[in-house]
């Protein structure tokens, strides 16, 4: 519709190459791209709205500017990318007219070049401070940033011509001193930018193309530190909108063909362009399959990119998810070959050893973790849990629980963790009870914390009814735990409720048939019931079938014989 508003030949076309180019497409498949394809769309309408104030005869209408700077500010909401928008329009306003008034045209776009900074600004702050764009791997002059965005430039500009080889992360350059090696990428854009220049005088449509494609892409040049740059400097989606630059050239550049008065011209044209459109519809069809699944996503990215450590440690998660441990553990260890600064990587490593019970070598890699990162809550928390597993680790573990505590207070897990250690301690019961309870105030669904204060409330014997209460709620939001069904029939049993308790055991064997300590709880609750002497000893006798007899055996057997039958 743009296109068409600004009378741009073949404007279908254009928006056809757009839909379907495999570059496009990354941005519609990926899901975490949403952001990108909303703003577009406020990206588009602000333009389009802006459009139509700026061709109003006479005074333009203030209720147009104010909907399209409202468009402007819902693009720049979703994704700050959009701030570039004043800076296109300049350009079209500049094809349009061959020259820019103050007044007229830089004037009403002032107001958006300061919501583009502040919202800039904004953007660089939170790469820098919370996505961690900042440290030894953002070190670059301004000499190597220039390079590095020429050859940013041209990399683009290639994947939109020949779409071939994408991955969801290309390999990360090695930037070289000073990156004088890339001095033919700088010298290429320079080039390209002087010749359309010169051609300006002509025909200004190429040179506000290329600078619409330029300018559009300068927040994912280099020049801003962004976290993806850990692991490459280039993204398809990151030129999802500046590619239109290049789309439009090449639709405009074909309409002298495709329109062409002579058939014999005419006809050609329109075959092969049919034929480059149907081709980008069939990459781009088998490229979206890439994203069926993380698996399938991350093992497509390592074909084009082996030394991509992001997609083995996303195929390590994907194996741990599914409880393949040892998949898991095979491509964490290539994610920290590639990378081997890489805390996370060794803290994912870590849980999965402990998954597996090697508890020494899960231990091992945490400390790492902690060494390559001191203030890592998630490590500290489970290099404790780790370490509570094991009775001379205890008192260590509650010191690691503590740290992460004091990293990240409002760490739930960790509260629940530190109330577990704590309740090995006898003499620090209510500690453990009030970690508990401030797990649940910072997580009041975790059907964990609920359990595990039940089981602090059960250790007194005057708090058992609050103890019901929370395995019943840890119940409700979790009712396949036998275990808890378990602990909440030991409760009811020490209550007098013998029948109650029989229900929870009955229940907690249906989920778990080899679950053989319910026979044993089973058959003492079955003592207190009048009647039941031969059922607790067919209890007793599946107990005992499994395990071997013990003084607390021969008690419930004796205590069978001598009740009523």
């Amino acid at each position: 519709m743009i296109l068409q508003r600004l009378a741009i030949p073949e404007a279908r076309l254009a928006g056809l190459l757009f839909a379907v180019h495999p570059v496009s497409m990354e941005s519609v498949a990926w899901i975490s791209e949403q952001k990108n394809t909303l703003s577009f769309v406020f990206y588009l309408l602000a333009a389009l709205v802006y459009l139509a104030f700026d061709e109003a005869e006479g005074k333009r209408p203030a209720r147009t500017y104010a909907l399209a700077t409202f468009l402007f500010l819902l693009a720049l909401l979703t994704k700050s990318v959009t701030a570039t928008l004043p800076g296109a329009l300049l350009v079209l306003l500049w094809w349009r007219r061959g020259r820019l008034s103050l007044k007229r045209d830089v004037g009403p776009l002032m107001p958006w070049f300061a919501l583009a900074i502040a919202s800039g600004a904004l953007t660089a702050w939170v790469e820098r401070t919370i996505g961690g764009a900042q440290g030894a791997g953002f070190d670059l002059t301004l000499t190597e940033r220039c390079f590095l965005a020429a050859r940013i430039t041209v990399f683009y500009l290639g994947k939109l011509l020949l779409p071939v080889h994408l991955a969801l992360i290309y390999p990360r350059w090695e930037i070289e001193a000073g990156a004088l090696n890339w001095t033919p990428y700088l010298l290429g854009v320079v080039s390209v930018t002087a010749a359309l220049g010169w051609h300006a005088r002509r025909s200004r449509g190429p040179l506000a193309a290329w600078l619409f494609f330029v300018g559009t892409l300068v927040p994912a040049l280099g020049f801003f530190n962004v976290y993806p740059f850990l692991f490459s400097y280039v993204a398809d989606h990151f030129q999802y909108t500046a590619s239109l630059g290049v789309f439009v050239l090449v639709s405009a550049g074909a309409s002298r063909f495709l329109a062409h008065p002579n058939p014999s011209v005419r006809g050609p044209a329109i075959g092969i362009t049919a034929a480059l459109v149907a081709l980008l519809v069939l990459q781009s069809r088998a490229q979206s399959a890439t994203f069926t699944d993380p698996k399938t996503l991350w093992s497509s990215t390592l074909e084009e990119n082996p030394k991509c450590w992001m997609a083995e440690d996303g195929l390590g998660l994907w194996y741990k998810t599914h409880g393949d441990m040892r998949h898991a553990v095979l491509h964490y260890q290539e994610a920290l070959a590639i990378r081997k600064d890489y805390p996370q990587g060794r803290n994912n490593l870590g849980v999965c050893y402990e998954d597996m019970g090697n508890l020494d070598q899960a231990v091992t890699e945490f400390r790492e973790a902690l060494r390559l990162k001191p203030d890592f809550p998630e490590a500290e928390n489970n290099l404790g849990s780790a370490l509570a597993r094991t009775p001379e680790g205890l008192d260590e573990a509650i010191g690691h629980f503590e740290a992460a505590i004091r990293l990240l207070p409002d760490f739930a897990s960790a509260h629940t963790n530190l109330g577990t250690a704590l309740l090995q301690k006898p003499e620090r019961l209510n500690d453990a009870i009030a970690q508990f309870k401030e797990a649940l105030r910072l997580s009041p669904n975790s059907a964990e914390s609920h359990a595990s204060l039940g089981d602090a409330l059960s250790a007194t014997t005057d708090r058992l009814n609050e103890a019901v209460t929370e395995y019943q709620a840890s119940l409700a939001l979790n009712p396949a735990n036998p275990q808890v069904h378990s602990n909440l029939g030991l409760v009811l049993n020490a209550l007098g409720r013998p029948s109650a308790a029989i229900d929870q055991y009955a229940e907690a064997l249906r989920l778990q048939p080899d679950f053989v300590e319910i026979h044993l709880n089973w058959a003492l609750a079955l003592l207190n019931v009048p009647g039941h002497r031969a059922e607790a000893a067919e209890h007793l006798e599946a107990y005992l079938r499994v395990r071997p007899a013990n003084e607390m055996t021969q008690q419930i057997a004796s205590q069978i014989q001598g009740s009523p039958p």
